[in-house]
Protein backbone atom coordinates (compact mmCIF):
# COMPACT_ATOMS: atom_id res chain seq x y z
CA UNK A 1 0.00 0.00 0.00
CA UNK A 2 0.85 3.58 -0.71
CA UNK A 3 1.79 5.19 2.64
CA UNK A 4 2.68 8.35 3.95
CA UNK A 5 2.75 9.59 7.49
CA UNK A 6 0.68 12.80 8.59
CA UNK A 7 2.76 15.81 8.64
CA UNK A 8 1.64 16.57 12.18
CA UNK A 9 3.77 13.14 13.08
CA UNK A 10 7.06 14.29 10.95
CA UNK A 11 6.62 17.92 12.38
CA UNK A 12 6.38 16.53 16.05
CA UNK A 13 9.17 14.17 15.98
CA UNK A 14 11.39 16.55 13.97
CA UNK A 15 11.15 18.49 17.35
CA UNK A 16 12.42 15.88 19.56
CA UNK A 17 15.07 14.53 17.13
CA UNK A 18 15.91 16.97 14.66
CA UNK A 19 18.92 14.98 12.83
CA UNK A 20 15.83 12.79 11.81
CA UNK A 21 14.43 9.58 12.68
CA UNK A 22 15.34 6.38 11.82
CA UNK A 23 11.71 4.88 13.01
CA UNK A 24 10.21 7.35 10.56
CA UNK A 25 12.11 6.62 7.75
CA UNK A 26 11.49 2.59 8.48
CA UNK A 27 7.76 3.00 9.10
CA UNK A 28 6.23 2.38 5.88
CA UNK A 29 7.90 -1.28 6.30
CA UNK A 30 6.90 -1.79 9.43
CA UNK A 31 2.88 -0.49 8.33
CA UNK A 32 2.81 -2.91 5.30
CA UNK A 33 4.49 -5.83 7.35
CA UNK A 34 1.65 -5.16 10.80
CA UNK A 35 -1.25 -5.27 8.20
CA UNK A 36 0.01 -8.28 6.70
CA UNK A 37 0.90 -10.03 9.51
CA UNK A 38 -2.52 -9.42 11.00
CA UNK A 39 -4.68 -9.73 7.87
CA UNK A 40 -6.26 -6.47 7.95
CA UNK A 41 -7.56 -4.12 4.97
CA UNK A 42 -6.14 -0.74 5.48
CA UNK A 43 -8.85 1.89 5.12
CA UNK A 44 -7.61 5.07 5.65
CA UNK A 45 -4.85 7.21 7.97
CA UNK A 46 -6.18 9.17 10.58
CA UNK A 47 -5.09 12.75 9.99
CA UNK A 48 -4.26 14.59 11.92
CA UNK A 49 -3.26 12.01 13.84
CA UNK A 50 -0.94 12.10 16.91
CA UNK A 51 2.32 13.75 17.75
CA UNK A 52 3.94 10.35 18.42
CA UNK A 53 2.25 7.59 16.40
CA UNK A 54 0.74 6.75 13.50
CA UNK A 55 -2.97 5.57 13.37
CA UNK A 56 -4.53 3.80 10.99
CA UNK A 57 -8.54 2.46 10.61
CA UNK A 58 -8.52 -1.05 9.58
CA UNK A 59 -11.03 -4.22 8.80
CA UNK A 60 -9.57 -7.53 10.16
CA UNK A 61 -10.23 -10.65 8.14
CA UNK A 62 -13.57 -10.58 9.43
CA UNK A 63 -14.70 -7.40 8.22
CA UNK A 64 -15.06 -5.85 12.26
CA UNK A 65 -13.27 -2.56 12.30
CA UNK A 66 -10.60 -1.58 13.89
CA UNK A 67 -7.97 0.71 14.64
CA UNK A 68 -3.81 -0.21 13.90
CA UNK A 69 -1.07 1.98 15.76
CA UNK A 70 2.54 2.40 15.59
CA UNK A 71 4.85 3.92 17.81
CA UNK A 72 8.32 4.56 18.20
CA UNK A 73 10.31 2.78 21.19
CA UNK A 74 10.62 6.13 22.63
CA UNK A 75 6.80 6.50 23.23
CA UNK A 76 6.51 3.06 25.40
CA UNK A 77 4.01 1.38 23.32
CA UNK A 78 4.97 -1.93 25.95
CA UNK A 79 3.69 0.51 28.48
CA UNK A 80 0.63 1.70 26.89
CA UNK A 81 -0.22 -2.18 25.96
CA UNK A 82 0.23 -3.23 29.53
CA UNK A 83 -1.69 -0.33 30.36
CA UNK A 84 -4.46 -1.33 28.11
CA UNK A 85 -4.54 -4.93 28.88
CA UNK A 86 -5.09 -4.31 32.50
CA UNK A 87 -7.87 -2.01 32.48
CA UNK A 88 -9.63 -4.57 29.68
CA UNK A 89 -11.81 -1.73 28.27
CA UNK A 90 -13.15 -0.23 31.72
CA UNK A 91 -13.04 3.21 30.93
CA UNK A 92 -10.38 2.70 28.02
CA UNK A 93 -10.13 2.01 24.93
CA UNK A 94 -10.05 -2.36 24.17
CA UNK A 95 -6.68 -3.45 23.32
CA UNK A 96 -7.15 -6.63 20.76
CA UNK A 97 -3.56 -7.67 19.88
CA UNK A 98 -0.10 -6.20 20.56
CA UNK A 99 3.48 -6.41 19.50
CA UNK A 100 5.32 -4.62 21.84
CA UNK A 101 9.05 -5.38 21.05
CA UNK A 102 7.54 -3.52 17.43
CA UNK A 103 5.48 -0.83 19.05
CA UNK A 104 2.10 -2.58 17.33
CA UNK A 105 -1.39 -2.09 18.84
CA UNK A 106 -3.75 -3.57 17.32
CA UNK A 107 -7.51 -1.67 18.97
CA UNK A 108 -11.11 -1.47 18.90
CA UNK A 109 -12.48 1.26 17.13
CA UNK A 110 -14.17 4.45 18.03
CA UNK A 111 -15.09 7.47 16.96
CA UNK A 112 -12.31 9.08 16.25
CA UNK A 113 -13.97 12.47 14.60
CA UNK A 114 -16.31 13.13 18.53
CA UNK A 115 -13.84 13.82 21.46
CA UNK A 116 -15.24 15.08 24.27
CA UNK A 117 -13.41 18.23 23.60
CA UNK A 118 -16.65 18.61 20.90
CA UNK A 119 -19.30 18.84 23.74
CA UNK A 120 -19.71 22.36 25.71
CA UNK A 121 -17.21 23.08 28.11
CA UNK A 122 -18.77 22.39 31.40
CA UNK A 123 -20.41 18.89 29.80
CA UNK A 124 -16.58 18.45 28.07
CA UNK A 125 -15.36 18.49 31.73
CA UNK A 126 -17.89 16.15 33.58
CA UNK A 127 -17.62 13.55 31.36
CA UNK A 128 -13.84 13.73 31.09
CA UNK A 129 -13.65 13.63 34.85
CA UNK A 130 -16.17 10.72 35.14
CA UNK A 131 -14.02 8.61 31.86
CA UNK A 132 -10.90 9.40 34.15
CA UNK A 133 -12.13 8.25 37.46
CA UNK A 134 -12.73 4.77 35.83
CA UNK A 135 -8.82 4.48 35.17
CA UNK A 136 -7.95 5.04 38.87
CA UNK A 137 -7.38 1.65 39.70
CA UNK A 138 -4.58 -0.76 41.83
CA UNK A 139 -1.67 -0.42 39.51
CA UNK A 140 -0.73 -4.53 38.85
CA UNK A 141 2.48 -5.85 41.18
CA UNK A 142 5.70 -5.12 40.12
CA UNK A 143 7.84 -2.55 38.47
CA UNK A 144 5.62 -2.66 35.48
CA UNK A 145 5.20 1.50 34.65
CA UNK A 146 7.15 4.06 35.66
CA UNK A 147 5.92 5.92 38.44
CA UNK A 148 5.34 9.94 39.08
CA UNK A 149 8.90 10.58 40.74
CA UNK A 150 10.79 8.98 38.24
CA UNK A 151 8.68 10.56 35.37
CA UNK A 152 8.82 13.85 37.01
CA UNK A 153 12.23 13.25 37.95
CA UNK A 154 13.44 13.21 34.24
CA UNK A 155 11.79 16.16 33.64
CA UNK A 156 12.72 18.73 36.95
CA UNK A 157 16.42 18.03 35.39
CA UNK A 158 15.44 18.86 31.80
CA UNK A 159 13.74 22.08 33.54
CA UNK A 160 17.05 22.96 34.94
CA UNK A 161 19.07 22.65 32.72
CA UNK A 162 16.74 24.56 29.87
CA UNK A 163 15.40 27.26 32.06
CA UNK A 164 16.75 30.91 31.07
CA UNK A 165 16.66 33.58 33.52
CA UNK A 166 13.09 35.12 32.74
CA UNK A 167 11.42 31.71 33.68
CA UNK A 168 14.08 30.84 36.53
CA UNK A 169 11.04 31.63 39.34
CA UNK A 170 8.52 29.82 37.63
CA UNK A 171 10.98 26.80 37.33
CA UNK A 172 11.91 26.96 40.89
CA UNK A 173 8.68 27.36 42.24
CA UNK A 174 7.18 24.24 40.07
CA UNK A 175 10.60 22.31 41.13
CA UNK A 176 9.47 23.09 44.89
CA UNK A 177 5.86 22.02 44.55
CA UNK A 178 7.33 18.91 43.47
CA UNK A 179 9.66 18.54 45.95
CA UNK A 180 6.75 19.01 48.63
CA UNK A 181 3.92 16.73 46.65
CA UNK A 182 6.42 14.04 46.34
CA UNK A 183 7.18 13.73 50.22
CA UNK A 184 4.06 12.42 51.51
CA UNK A 185 1.95 11.07 48.16
CA UNK A 186 -1.99 9.65 49.62
CA UNK A 187 -2.10 6.68 47.15
CA UNK A 188 -0.79 4.54 44.45
CA UNK A 189 -2.90 4.33 41.91
CA UNK A 190 -2.54 3.13 37.87
CA UNK A 191 -3.07 6.66 35.99
CA UNK A 192 -3.53 7.62 31.82
CA UNK A 193 -0.52 9.51 32.25
CA UNK A 194 -1.16 12.29 29.47
CA UNK A 195 -5.21 12.60 29.99
CA UNK A 196 -7.30 15.55 28.39
CA UNK A 197 -10.08 16.08 26.52
CA UNK A 198 -9.35 15.65 23.06
CA UNK A 199 -7.56 11.78 24.78
CA UNK A 200 -11.79 10.93 24.95
CA UNK A 201 -13.74 9.32 22.33
CA UNK A 202 -17.38 8.37 21.44
CA UNK A 203 -17.68 4.53 21.75
CA UNK A 204 -20.22 2.24 20.67
CA UNK A 205 -19.18 -0.08 23.78
CA UNK A 206 -19.49 2.45 26.19
CA UNK A 207 -20.49 6.88 25.39
CA UNK A 208 -16.97 7.64 26.30
CA UNK A 209 -13.58 6.28 26.59
CA UNK A 210 -9.76 6.78 26.49
CA UNK A 211 -7.52 6.66 24.23
CA UNK A 212 -3.56 7.05 23.87
CA UNK A 213 -2.41 6.38 27.39
CA UNK A 214 1.35 6.70 28.44
CA UNK A 215 0.72 5.59 32.12
CA UNK A 216 2.64 6.15 35.28
CA UNK A 217 2.04 5.12 38.66
CA UNK A 218 1.41 7.49 41.59
CA UNK A 219 -1.29 9.76 42.78
CA UNK A 220 -4.66 11.13 41.43
CA UNK A 221 -3.92 14.58 41.56
CA UNK A 222 -1.01 14.40 39.35
CA UNK A 223 -3.20 12.51 36.33
CA UNK A 224 -6.03 15.36 36.78
CA UNK A 225 -3.47 18.09 36.58
CA UNK A 226 -3.16 17.64 32.91
CA UNK A 227 -7.13 18.24 32.75
CA UNK A 228 -7.02 21.58 34.39
CA UNK A 229 -5.33 23.67 31.39
CA UNK A 230 -7.67 22.26 28.85
CA UNK A 231 -8.30 24.83 25.97
CA UNK A 232 -6.04 27.17 27.52
CA UNK A 233 -5.85 29.40 24.95
CA UNK A 234 -9.46 30.32 25.39
CA UNK A 235 -8.68 30.66 29.19
CA UNK A 236 -5.59 32.97 28.49
CA UNK A 237 -8.31 35.12 26.22
CA UNK A 238 -11.00 35.63 28.53
CA UNK A 239 -10.55 38.45 31.21
CA UNK A 240 -11.91 36.14 33.67
CA UNK A 241 -9.10 33.10 32.92
CA UNK A 242 -7.19 33.36 36.77
CA UNK A 243 -10.56 32.70 38.21
CA UNK A 244 -12.08 30.58 35.88
CA UNK A 245 -8.67 28.74 36.52
CA UNK A 246 -9.21 28.67 40.58
CA UNK A 247 -12.85 27.29 40.30
CA UNK A 248 -12.01 24.62 37.78
CA UNK A 249 -9.27 23.18 40.21
CA UNK A 250 -11.72 23.34 42.97
CA UNK A 251 -14.41 22.13 40.94
CA UNK A 252 -12.61 18.96 39.96
CA UNK A 253 -10.88 18.07 43.41
CA UNK A 254 -14.29 18.16 44.95
CA UNK A 255 -15.82 16.06 42.20
CA UNK A 256 -13.38 13.00 42.26
CA UNK A 257 -12.08 13.55 46.03
CA UNK A 258 -8.68 15.17 45.44
CA UNK A 259 -7.25 17.32 47.75
CA UNK A 260 -7.36 20.97 46.12
CA UNK A 261 -3.76 22.05 46.97
CA UNK A 262 -2.12 19.03 45.39
CA UNK A 263 -3.94 19.51 42.46
CA UNK A 264 -3.03 23.03 42.58
CA UNK A 265 0.46 22.16 42.93
CA UNK A 266 0.80 19.49 40.62
CA UNK A 267 -1.08 21.59 37.73
CA UNK A 268 1.54 24.38 38.36
CA UNK A 269 4.26 21.83 38.18
CA UNK A 270 2.84 20.36 34.74
CA UNK A 271 2.40 23.62 32.84
CA UNK A 272 5.95 25.05 33.32
CA UNK A 273 6.98 21.63 32.33
CA UNK A 274 5.63 22.17 29.40
CA UNK A 275 6.25 25.51 28.87
CA UNK A 276 10.20 24.60 29.36
CA UNK A 277 9.84 22.11 26.75
CA UNK A 278 7.91 23.86 24.03
CA UNK A 279 10.77 26.79 24.40
CA UNK A 280 13.10 24.24 24.05
CA UNK A 281 11.88 23.36 21.08
CA UNK A 282 10.74 26.03 19.12
CA UNK A 283 7.56 27.00 20.09
CA UNK A 284 7.56 30.32 21.93
CA UNK A 285 3.47 30.81 21.02
CA UNK A 286 2.53 27.68 23.49
CA UNK A 287 5.49 28.46 25.99
CA UNK A 288 4.00 31.69 26.16
CA UNK A 289 0.20 30.72 26.80
CA UNK A 290 1.43 28.04 29.85
CA UNK A 291 3.73 29.78 31.50
CA UNK A 292 1.23 32.74 31.55
CA UNK A 293 -1.41 29.53 32.79
CA UNK A 294 1.10 28.72 35.54
CA UNK A 295 1.63 32.04 37.02
CA UNK A 296 -1.94 32.40 37.66
CA UNK A 297 -1.28 29.32 40.10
Amino acid sequence: MAFEPPRRLVKALGETAPDGDEWLEKLPDAVERAVALSELTVERVQVPGGRSSVVLLVRQAGGTPAVLKLAPRRARPESEAAALAHWAGLGAVRLLDADGADGVLLLERLHPEVSVRSLPEAKALLEAAGTLRRLWVEPPRGPVFETVAERTGRQAAAMRAAAGPEVAPLVDAALTARDDLLAAPPERRLLHGTFRQSKVLAGDRLPWLAVGPDPVVGECAFDLARLVRDRVEDLIASSSGATITRRRIKRLAESLEVDQERLRGWTLFRAVESGVRALRVGRPKDAELLLEFAAWL
